[in-house]
C-alpha cells in the first residue's frame, strides 16, 4: 500500500515509497556507471568503452552476434540506460556526471555495428574512432548533449557512436582491417 509504514534501519518507520526510491536510485546508479567503471579514478568514459567492447567481443565470439544484434542490443538498453543517466544526474545534482559511462557502452555497441568483420583490429578500430568522435564531439554530437537529463548523455555518445560506425565501415570496404 503506497505511502504505508515500513519499519525501515534502525527501527525508523519510512514510507515504502521511499524505500522503493533508494532501490530504484541504487539501481539507477549501479547501471549508469556500468556495474561500477564509471569510478574507475582515471578517464572514467574510457574504462566504460572497454568494458562495452568487452561485452561486445563476448556476445560476438560466444553468442554469434551480428552488427544487427549489437544495433538492437543499443536499442533495448536506451530506454533504460536513459532512465539511469537522468535519475543519476539528479542525484548527482550535475548536467552530466563523469561517473555515468552506460552511454559509453552504448556508443561502442553502436560503433561495432559498422564493422564489416570482427577481429582484433576490427575491434581495436571501433573502440579507437567511438572514443575520437565521443572527445571531438562533431556536429550535431555536441549539441545533442544539450538536451536535458539522460538523453543528452546518451544520444551524444550515440551519435558519436554512428559516425564511429560509419568511418569503421567504409575502412572495412577497403580492406583496412
Amino acid at each position: 500500500m503506497p505511502g504505508a509504514a515500513n519499519p525501515g534501519r534502525a527501527g525508523r518507520s519510512t514510507p515504502v515509497n521511499a524505500e522503493d526510491r533508494r532501490g530504484s536510485t541504487r539501481f539507477a546508479v549501479l547501471l549508469s556507471t556500468w556495474f561500477g567503471c564509471g569510478y574507475a579514478p582515471k578517464a572514467p568514459g574510457t574504462a566504460g568503452s572497454i568494458a562495452g567492447l568487452g561485452i561486445g567481443i563476448l556476445l560476438h565470439e560466444y553468442a554469434g552476434f551480428a552488427w544487427c544484434h549489437f544495433l538492437l542490443l543499443a536499442a533495448v538498453v536506451f530506454a533504460p540506460a536513459t532512465w539511469a543517466a537522468t535519475r543519476t544526474a539528479v542525484v548527482k545534482q550535475l548536467k552530466d556526471p563523469q561517473i555515468v559511462v552506460v552511454d559509453e557502452v552504448l556508443g561502442v555497441w553502436i560503433t561495432l555495428a559498422g564493422a564489416r568483420e570482427y577481429n582484433w583490429k576490427s575491434y581495436l578500430a571501433a573502440l579507437a574512432l567511438f572514443r575520437l568522435f565521443d572527445i571531438w564531439k562533431p556536429p550535431p554530437v555536441r549539441q545533442l548533449e544539450a538536451l536535458p537529463g539522460g538523453l543528452g548523455i546518451n544520444l551524444d555518445d550515440c551519435m558519436a557512436g554512428v559516425y564511429g560506425a560509419l568511418v569503421l565501415f567504409a575502412a572495412g570496404c577497403f580492406n583496412l582491417y
